[in-house]
């Protein structure tokens, strides 16, 4: 690492991923990697797969949802950026608000951000509400405080009474070492 590196601020963000279009594991797979790999990132953990009913719109398949944590040295704006390329090289297309998608990445947490505009809101404002966040953001992060609220992300699933059915299928898309 030169001296360059060394001066770089580094942040990390929490990612909600998400899949309920093709092959959603190999999607999720391919994702998790191609962010790992994009200057700046280095992925730190990822959850296990869980299968969880679709939110908001239910009249569609099921998703497959993991989240990932990714030590960056990019800023807020262009992280976000990056993830939605991300969504656009996996072939998402935006029809209807809560649709059917071959990959979703919501920027959960951004450090201890707290900031919003007409484009991004971080913390992601459902993440103390839905369940198919906060059970793999537990698995790797439940002591991760909510800047917002002030509250664990292992307390706020303790609160949940949002009853979705979420299944842990036990294995994570990609395997360590990050």
């Amino acid at each position: 690492m030169n001296s360059a590196d060394d001066q770089r601020t580094m942040h990390l963000a929490t990612v909600g991923m998400g899949s309920n279009l093709g092959d959603r594991e190999t999607i999720l797979r391919e994702a998790i990697l191609w962010l790992g790999a994009q200057s700046g990132n280095r992925l730190r953990s990822c959850s296990s797969l869980y299968e969880t009913e679709p939110f908001g719109k239910t009249d569609q398949g099921w998703f497959l949802n993991c989240v990932i944590r990714i030590e960056t040295s990019r800023d807020l704006q262009g992280f976000f950026h990056g993830l939605q390329e991300g969504e656009d090289r996996f072939g998402r297309v935006r029809r209807e608000r809560w649709g059917p998608r071959t990959l979703d990445l919501d920027l959960l947490f951004f450090d201890d951000a707290v900031y919003s505009d007409a484009e991004l809101t971080v913390p992601h404002p459902g993440v103390a509400v839905r369940r198919f966040v906060l059970e793999p953001l537990c698995e790797v992060a439940p002591d991760l405080v909510h800047p917002s609220l002030g509250e664990r992300a292992s307390s706020l699933l303790g609160k949940l009474t949002e009853s979705s059915r979420v299944v842990c299928l036990g294995r994570p898309p990609v395997r360590e070492p990050y």
